[in-house]
């Protein structure tokens, strides 16, 4: 059932019990409107609301029909009954006439008119007539009704006249509603933000809405849909879509053939060779990617001598950067370190680069908090990612999540995401 049918029915069931307790004289109800109804009217309402209890609406309509308003409560509760059965038989097109017809009355309470205004634009919405819906919309907004449901109503609207900038704001307020209450935002909602984000290619309001969609729901299906969405859209720099894909791969959310040669060809691209090796390797173990895969075939037999020269002169150029006088040198090594995941080793050399000087601090505290995070220094990790700004702010950002949920496991007792080398 629809969600204002839910509405409908309490506002005639409201309407019913002041019908069937006003006597024919005039009589004004505390709060309501004027209640005066003839006997004969009254008997026919009361019949007919008899008929709609028990659902019997061929009934129901035919005393309706046989309704004679003479006053303009008498209107006004024809119009109540009208919206009933249109609730009843779900007919939306009568449910908004009947609300018409109500709003043509002065006996509609104070104090219900602003809903009503409301659901009248919500069903002007449901019927395609957008026009109008937001009409209603105001005018429920002029009465005090600017709820929730109203901005998200607004948001779909100006959607589905194709117009994803105007209802961007509407979607932002919305939100920022439910945390300002604090109350959890509904996953639909993010989906919703997210896909309009991208429409308007706002990237950095894209991947804060995924991550803080990952820390309210994260699920490893979770973890996938926002990595393998915001990779591509949002034009990263290479080594920081490089740390995403680790993050994928950590989470345990590598789940196609896309998502292994895309992270081998990246890591390969990157210089980070051995690292492709072991990628393409882990995805055909997982029966992602086949042997016979020309592709990835021809770019492991490329990768392995090179991984093999990769880690042979890794300790003397990690010794060299010790004796250097800026953390150039020892920044490639931790990369390098840190893409054989062998983290102890690499943080203590990210540590030497920011000791050192003249590198990218963002990259290398970045990293450095992934290598304590992965050696099991979560503590440590998170507030080294808490250096982190500019670009490599959406790798903090990602990495401090999937910290979050490793603590939380270590908290309940769970093992933690197991270390890999990818």
């Amino acid at each position: 059932m629809r969600k204002n049918s839910k509405l409908g029915y309490m506002l005639a069931a409201a309407m019913g019990v002041a019908v069937l307790a006003a006597p024919a004289m005039a009589k004004k109800k505390p709060g309501g409107p004027a209640i005066q109804m003839s006997d004969d009217f009254r008997a026919n309402v009361q019949a007919a609301q008899a008929a709609l209890k028990t659902g019997d609406t061929a009934t129901a309509s035919a005393r309706i029909a046989a309704l004679n308003p003479a006053t303009d409560f008498e209107a006004y509760a024809a119009a109540g009954l009208r919206f009933e059965l249109a609730v009843k038989r779900q007919n939306i097109q009568a449910e908004r006439l009947a609300l018409t017809d109500m709003f043509k009355t002065n006996s509609v309470p104070k104090k219900d008119a602003p809903r009503l205004r409301y659901v009248a634009g919500y069903l002007s919405y449901t019927v395609g007539n957008y026009d109008d819906a937001v009409a209603q919309l105001d005018y429920a907004r002029t009465l005090g009704y600017d709820n929730i449901d109203a901005s998200l109503l607004r948001a779909d609207i100006y959607l589905r006249k194709n117009k994803p900038k105007e209802a961007w704001p509407f979607v932002q307020d919305a939100m920022a509603r439910k945390r300002a209450a604090g109350e959890k935002i509904p996953a639909p909602w993010f989906d919703r933000a997210i896909s309009l984000a991208y429409q308007a290619g706002s990237w950095a309001d894209m991947g804060a809405l995924y991550r803080e969609r990952l820390s309210l729901y994260r699920t490893t299906r979770d973890w996938r849909s926002a990595l393998s969405n915001y990779l591509p859209a949002a034009a990263l720099d290479p080594q920081i879509q490089l740390d995403l894909y680790r993050l994928q791969a950590a989470s345990g959310a590598m789940a196609s053939e896309r998502d292994y040669q895309s992270y081998a060809q990246l890591a390969d691209k990157t210089g980070y060779h051995a690292e492709t090796k072991t990628i393409i390797e882990a995805g055909r173990s997982a029966g992602k990617l086949m042997p016979a895969q020309a592709a990835t075939a021809q770019l492991l037999k490329a990768a392995t001598p090179k991984a093999t020269k990769e880690m042979a002169a890794l300790p003397a150029a990690a010794k060299k950067a010790a004796s250097e006088q800026n953390g150039a040198q020892a920044l490639a090594a931790a990369d390098t370190y840190f893409s054989l995941a062998q983290y102890p080793k690499a943080a203590e050399l990210y540590r030497l680069a920011l000791t050192k000087g003249g590198i990218n601090d963002d990259q290398a505290n970045a990293r450095l908090g992934i290598s304590l995070a992965r050696s099991g220094d979560l503590v440590g990790g998170k507030a080294a990612l808490a250096n982190v700004k500019g670009n490599w702010g959406d790798v903090a950002g990602f990495w401090s999540i999937w910290i979050e949920e490793q603590s939380q496991k270590t908290a309940q007792g769970a093992p933690s995401m197991p270390h890999t080398n990818s």
